[in-house]
């Protein structure tokens, strides 16, 4: 059953930004991650949200995108990522 991993960010310094970002990116597709929305923010419909953007990734399933998210690759990026962005990362399963 696919699986969608939600990327809620809010960009900390963004000359960091474009080496996290294609890094990042480059480390889906060995787990069959396929990156299908990133964007800004534009409108909170109910409750509070406080990141700027989005970006979601479908996975084969979510066994997928755990691997992917504790895999060298990625996790070797994670100072990177922590001088770039303030991030929340979800995963949710396919109905």
């Amino acid at each position: 059953m696919a699986a969608y991993l939600i990327a809620h960010a809010t960009v900390i310094n963004a000359a960091n930004l474009p080496e996290y970002a294609t890094a990042a990116a480059a480390t889906f597709a060995p787990f069959g991650g396929a990156p299908l929305a990133r964007g800004k923010v534009v409108e909170v419909l109910a409750g509070s949200h406080t990141a700027q953007s989005a970006l979601i990734v479908k996975f084969p399933d979510a066994k997928s995108a755990h691997a992917w998210f504790h895999s060298p690759a990625y996790q070797a990026l994670i100072p990177l990522r922590n001088t770039a962005l303030e991030v929340t990362f979800v995963v949710i399963e396919e109905a």
